[in-house]
């Protein structure tokens, strides 16, 4: 693809170009960072990157840039193809899209796949070899199954969903349209739910729904449980990474983005737009307000406000926190200088 072209696809996106030189009008073949980037590929920048110096002995054919003079300036006076965007990195995400187009799949069920009693399979449904789908399923029309996928009975699947190799969805689970669950991933596992009695511990049975609202995406070895009762629910839009553990009943707002690792204990509520980084813990029933972000580690036992960055275990505010880290390495000195004190007042 021509820069040119690629120019003409990124005027329609979000990102927001603002203006571009043509330069020699690379033909790319991919994409690359900054200091890897052949004459065949594309790069960016974003405002402040720390890379702006590497620009300056870049390979790179084309690069995508914010509104700064002095980046306008270099790459002009090096005869690169070049375009200003709002977004740099989100423009880049769109270039991708064009760059390296996902293979289409064809709309034939694998002659290896067990299909149950009274499935729904609609039009222009992809399934692959070794699929299992169980009894009283649908899955809605252009959704693809990659082998091996194993979906038990009672669920659904929403258009134009893709779930990825091995990866399982337990009765009860209700995808929305656009949702892709990867590898290994379990949706609809049953939670941990267990009443102690005088003769040990007596299973609950676990028969709620979990749902997955729509764009919902599930990183590779996540797993999501189902509550005994009511629903486990995920919000639109939310991302989640791989190895991430959501307990019975959690429910989750629109937008959240939760990293590697994070663990939210059953029955917890997140807002809108919440952000936990890598294995952030969430304790059982934990409340977290919109926007809220908790930084790698942090511990969650109460409620965070909305807007609230927390960091910590306990979870405190990130602002105390980065007082607390900065006295931490003092504590030898400080309890020295304790102990002579005590010692001088006797």
């Amino acid at each position: 693809m021509r820069f040119s072209q690629l120019i003409a696809v990124l005027q329609d996106g979000e990102a927001g170009l603002l203006e571009h030189q043509l330069g020699s009008d690379p033909e790319l073949r991919g994409a690359a960072s900054l200091e890897r980037a052949s004459a065949d590929q594309l790069s960016f920048l974003e405002k402040g990157n720390a890379l702006i110096q590497s620009l300056e002995t870049s390979h790179v054919g084309a690069v995508l840039i914010p509104n700064q003079d002095d980046l306008k300036a270099m790459a002009e006076q090096r005869g690169l193809a070049w375009a200003v965007m709002r977004d740099p990195r989100l423009a880049f995400a769109e270039a991708l899209e064009r760059l390296h187009p996902r293979p289409r799949t064809e709309a034939t069920i694998h002659p290896s796949a067990v299909i149950g009693d009274r499935v729904q399979i609609d039009a222009g449904v992809s399934i692959g070899p070794h699929v299992c789908i169980g009894d009283d399923t649908r899955i809605s029309a252009n959704s693809t199954i990659h082998a091996g996928v194993v979906i038990y009975g009672d669920v659904r699947v929403g258009q134009f969903c893709e779930l990825h190799a091995n990866a399982v969805l337990h009765p009860g689970v209700r995808l929305a349209n656009h949702c892709v669950v990867h590898s290994n991933a379990v949706v609809g596992s049953e939670g941990f739910g267990f009443v102690p009695t005088a003769k040990g511990w007596r299973k609950m049975p676990q028969t709620g729904l979990v749902v997955l609202e729509e764009g919902v995406e599930v990183g590779c070895g996540s797993t999501i449980d189902r509550p005994s009762v009511g629903e486990t629910r995920i919000g639109a839009g939310t991302k989640i990474d791989n190895l991430v553990q959501i307990g019975h009943g959690v429910v989750t707002g629109r937008g959240c983005a939760l990293a590697s690792q994070v663990g939210i204990a059953g029955g917890a509520r997140l807002g809108n737009g919440v952000i936990l980084a890598g294995q952030v813990g969430v304790a059982n029933r934990a409340v977290i307000g919109d926007r809220a972000i908790a930084s790698s580690k942090s511990g969650i036992h109460g409620e965070v406000e909305p807007g609230e960055v927390v960091s910590g275990y306990p979870a405190i505010p990130n602002r105390l926190w980065l007082r607390c880290s900065a006295a931490f390495s003092k504590l030898p000195e400080m309890a020295k200088q304790i102990r002579e004190l005590k010692k001088a007042a006797q």
